[in-house]
């Protein structure tokens, strides 16, 4: 890179790009159409998606942060972060998958500020180490201000996961700000629990926790070449950006749109590609977890494994293991052990802790049941 390249690159503004577009089926029956994981305190105080912007505020002004959200949710959204521009809560017409919402974002960002540091980021994920999180953030958008680089955070596997996404790291490929980035050999889609246990085994994987970073550029060059169509339709799109013209063009063009996720449309090809690494994992030890399930919330807020977690008065007689969820009433739990049991106004849920995970199932039945008023 020339020195007036180098010079260009170091005042290209860091951006924030947070996706937000998810239902959280498994947090039913807080979860709901309208107010998803993303959008309700889960853990702490705050809603997730006001957390994820909480752990940017040193590196990401407001003004700089967008996010990827649907047309039922983009509303409250502009509630929660009322310091974000309106017009930077980009409302898609219909999911599409992650490469359809990054690129959405970059047709955005590219109309807006021309060329940026791009961070692209969960909405509802904890993370544990706040400080080492910035950190890391910072050493990944310096090795992605290199035209052509594609940088993800990779979380060292504490168990076999069957329900993640896996990176394969490579030979060392840089130390941006003193830290160790790897060359990606390849993505690797969810492992059956032999496979997992190698993965983990091994110490050369990471799971995929979605937190990618690069230039706009590079990410729009990436997404030209290897999902043209896409491209080309955005292309169009972005034409209308900022006229009266966009929320048509955007009802007409996004459907059409590849359903397909960043990490297989633009990630993978592009480790394949001959020459240098143009993909490069950095290690997150930064205690993060995507809460999937209400068995996740017990375990990050369990002061023990046998402890009793509860919103609000608790009163147990030889119970241990739950995890209540009834901020206004007292629970009185006699003899109970490793149960979830949620409230709310119209509903009760009430479930094994290890069976958590089937709770999406229930949303599936209430769409069947076409109980709406419940969704």
């Amino acid at each position: 890179m020339s020195a007036e390249a180098r010079s260009s690159s170091k005042r290209l503004p860091v951006c924030a790009v947070l996706l937000a577009g998810g239902r959280g089926t498994r947090f039913w029956p807080r979860s709901r159409t309208r107010t998803p994981k993303q959008l309700l305190n889960i853990v702490g105080r705050e809603t997730m998606l006001r957390q994820t912007v909480g752990r940017l505020t040193t590196l990401v002004g407001p003004r700089n942060v967008w996010v990827v959200t649907n047309t039922d949710q983009a509303v409250a959204v502009r509630r929660e972060l009322r310091a974000v521009p309106a017009s930077h809560v980009l409302a898609e017409p219909v999911g599409r998958n992650t490469a359809a919402a990054i690129a959405l974002a970059a047709m955005h960002l590219a109309h807006e500020r021309g060329d940026a540091l791009m961070a692209v980021l969960p909405s509802d994920a904890y993370i544990q180490d706040v400080a080492r999180y910035r950190a890391l953030v910072r050493a990944a958008l310096d090795r992605a201000r290199e035209p052509g680089n594609l940088v993800v955070l990779g979380i060292p596997p504490t168990r076999p996961e069957t329900g993640y996404g896996y990176i394969e790291r490579g030979a060392a490929a840089g130390r941006p700000r003193g830290v160790t980035a790897y060359s990606v050999r390849r993505f690797t889609e969810k492992p059956a629990l032999p496979q997992a246990r190698k993965y983990v085994a091994s110490g050369e994987y990471f799971w995929n926790a979605g937190m990618f970073f690069w230039r706009v550029s590079t990410f729009l060059d990436n997404l030209k070449q290897f999902l043209p169509s896409t491209h080309e339709a955005l292309s169009h799109l972005a034409e209308t950006i900022g006229t009266p013209r966009y929320r048509t063009a955007l009802r007409r063009i996004y459907p059409r749109l590849e359903n397909i996720s960043v990490d297989y449309a633009v990630m993978e090809p592009a480790t394949r590609i001959a020459g240098p690494p143009r993909v490069s994992v950095i290690p997150a030890h930064i205690g993060w977890s995507d809460i999937g399930s209400w068995a996740a919330v017990y375990e990050l807020l369990s002061a023990k494994r046998s402890g009793n977690v509860s919103a609000g008065p608790l009163f147990t007689l030889d119970s241990s293991g739950n995890y209540f969820w009834s901020p206004r009433k007292l629970v009185a739990a006699i003899g109970v052990n490793d149960v979830v049991m949620v409230e709310t106004d119209d509903a009760l849920l009430l479930c094994a802790r290890e069976r958590s995970q089937d709770v999406g199932k229930i949303v599936k039945w209430l769409e069947q049941q076409k109980r709406n008023d419940l969704l």
